[in-house]
């Protein structure tokens, strides 16, 4: 039978080779495969397939444990071979493989052990191939991908990842609750479910409604963006329930490293610096009694704590006890979990996180650095890169950068993530945290790395290898976000319906929004409208650029804060480089 007979069969389907025999000799796969001309070799059959002996949906390798090979034709687009548990014999000659892909169901507990015993009880050789874990998945030209991704998410990012996914063939499916009806992102979606009503909990954050979406509209992978499911572990394991991937780490890193207090200790023992504390505190008289042992002023944190929430500052040690009760009810209402911990206050700091990306064949990369000192309330509102408080610091900058990796490494890391460092003038850094999910402001890292973020995380879900030459990637130009925040002059939320709209251009000039005319701004979310973001080759042309497109940008409707915005790009402490955390504090009373 050849390649046209098969396709008047399955029309939709390309034809797949099977191959059964395969050997492990250390870590590599060996193997042997023949085409000739269009011929394709279908002997033995696959289960479940009444189709046609031999041929396979692409749906049906997870479901039966197969093992794909993808050769150095695949990488060019030809058709991949695959290999399931029952053997196949075929006359071959031997063929370079670049990758030999274990594919299972969850409910299967097949890892690389189980692999080994299959391919150690088969006899033809592959040539060498390191071995991944792999869901179900579509190829496609560019190598190994899902064909279809629902975006667990709403606003600028859900419409990021679906213009991602448009680059890349994949089709796409979005979730909204009743008020997003009219959104952006659920008119770009190839497919659009409603999950609930407009409250966080009937919608975005309703487990069973998302994963129920995922599973009838035949999604591959679902992509979290960042917020709602991005760090929760509880949502990763249902994903994997239900065989479906999720585009981030997996659920035992988030467990780890979402504890705020075991990210500490497991900071610790990979070398990385952290700074002095204490672990859990158990009573308001610990929290007293830690505090004069360390020295105030000091940081009391929920240890499930994020975007500034369940964070209180002492001052003076007669405060500990206060703050620790307090701390503890907002980390319990607002995360579930009221443990908290102490640190020392570092003061003056810079805020500076590593934005790192690790692939499952292990391999991690560290790609640049952010500043994100401009803070308000502990949310940040400008970052940029390269941080300007490392200029003539690059031992410092390549130490942050390796501890950064090295912390990857020690939790087993893959995807985007970022680490978290607090940076005093005198030169010492420390760890804060990981964020285990893409970041608001990754657009900064991709202009300055010439890197699609979100397309790498979905490569990688995938299995495929980063191709990065480097582990620290070079850094080029100079790159900054402007966060534009729906809120009045006296910081209030704003809402309404967006009247007019106007958004900057011009090279190197980035606008991420979910934002066009008649948008509706509800009050039930996020108060973010979207992301300027623009790149220069110094930093004092990318604020030249920024105060450009600042002044382009007009936003109706609804209050917004870009004049803020213009007033930090005046400031002179923030013209020198040299600003720290509390430089809002010397603009705005902070309260």
């Amino acid at each position: 039978m050849n390649k046209e007979e098969l396709k008047k069969l399955l029309p939709h389907r390309e034809p797949m080779l099977l191959l059964d025999e395969a050997e492990l000799v250390g870590d590599e796969a060996h193997g042997k495969i023949t085409i000739t001309g269009d011929e394709y070799f279908l002997q033995g059959h696959f289960p479940g397939n009444p189709v046609v002996p031999g041929v396979i949906q692409c749906e049906m390798l997870a479901q039966n444990c197969c093992v794909l090979l993808m050769g150095d034709e695949e990488a060019r687009g030809a058709t991949p071979f695959y290999t399931s548990s029952i053997r196949c014999a075929l006359s071959a000659r031997c063929a370079r493989a670049t990758r030999l892909i274990w594919c299972a169901p969850s409910r299967v507990r097949a890892g690389r052990s189980a692999l080994r015993r299959v391919l150690r009880a088969s006899t033809v050789r592959f040539a060498a191939a390191p071995i991944c874990l792999l869901h179900s998945c579509t190829k496609v030209k560019e190598g190994f991908m899902f064909d279809k991704v629902l975006i667990a998410n709403r606003g600028e990012v859900a419409v990021r990842v679906i213009r991602a996914c448009r680059d890349m063939g994949i089709k796409t499916v979005a979730v909204y609750s009743t008020a997003d009806a009219d959104a952006l992102h659920v008119q770009l979606a190839d497919e659009a479910y409603c999950i609930g009503g407009p409250r966080l909990a009937e919608s975005y954050l309703n487990d069973d409604a998302v994963l129920t979406c995922a599973v009838k509209s035949g999604a591959k992978a679902i992509h979290p963006g960042y917020g709602f499911f991005s760090e929760k572990a509880s949502f990763v394991r249902d994903c994997d329930k239900y065989g479906l991937a999720f585009v981030g780490p997996s659920a035992k890193v988030i467990d780890s490293m979402g504890d705020k207090d075991a990210a500490r200790r497991t900071a610790a023992a990979a070398g990385v610096p952290i700074v002095p504390g204490c672990d859990l505190l158990k009573s308001p008289e610990e929290a007293t009694a830690e505090a004069e042992r360390i020295g105030c002023p000091v940081l009391i944190k929920a240890r499930a704590g994020g975007g500034g929430r369940g964070i209180r500052k002492v001052e003076r040690v007669e405060d500990a006890a206060k703050a620790f009760i307090e701390a503890r009810a907002e980390g319990e209402a607002v995360f579930g979990d009221g443990e908290c911990y102490m640190e020392k206050f570092v003061s003056p700091a810079h805020h500076v996180e590593v934005q790192i990306m690790a692939d499952k064949q292990g391999h991690v990369f560290s790609l640049g650095e952010r500043e994100c000192s401009v803070q308000r309330r502990n949310q940040k509102l400008i970052e940029e890169s390269p941080a300007p408080c490392l200029d003539g610091h690059d031992d410092i900058r390549a130490r942050m950068h390796k501890a950064a990796r090295d912390l990857a490494r020690a939790v087993g890391y893959e995807g985007a993530g970022t680490i978290e460092f607090l940076y005093s003038d005198d030169g010492n850094f420390y760890f804060m945290e990981m964020n285990t999910r893409l970041q608001v402001e990754h657009p900064v890292t991709e202009f300055v790395t010439d890197t699609d973020l979100v397309k790498w995380q979905l490569r990688v879900a995938a299995g495929q290898p980063l191709p990065f030459e480097r582990e620290d990637m070079p850094v080029r130009n100079h790159a900054m976000e402007c966060r534009i925040n729906a809120e009045t002059p006296d910081f209030l939320p704003s809402c309404g319906t967006v009247t007019a709209l106007r958004v900057p251009g011009g090279p190197r000039v980035r606008w991420d929004s979910a934002m066009f005319t008649g948008a509706k701004v509800p009050p039930y979310y996020d108060s973010m409208l979207g992301k300027l973001i623009v790149c220069a080759p110094t930093r004092d042309g990318a604020i030249r650029k920024m105060r450009s497109a600042l002044g382009e940008l007009v936003i109706e409707g609804v209050s917004e804060n870009s004049e803020l915005q213009l007033d930090v790009l005046a400031n002179d402490e923030f013209l020198s480089g040299m600003y720290h955390t509390d430089l809002m504090g010397h603009l705005y009373a902070d309260e």
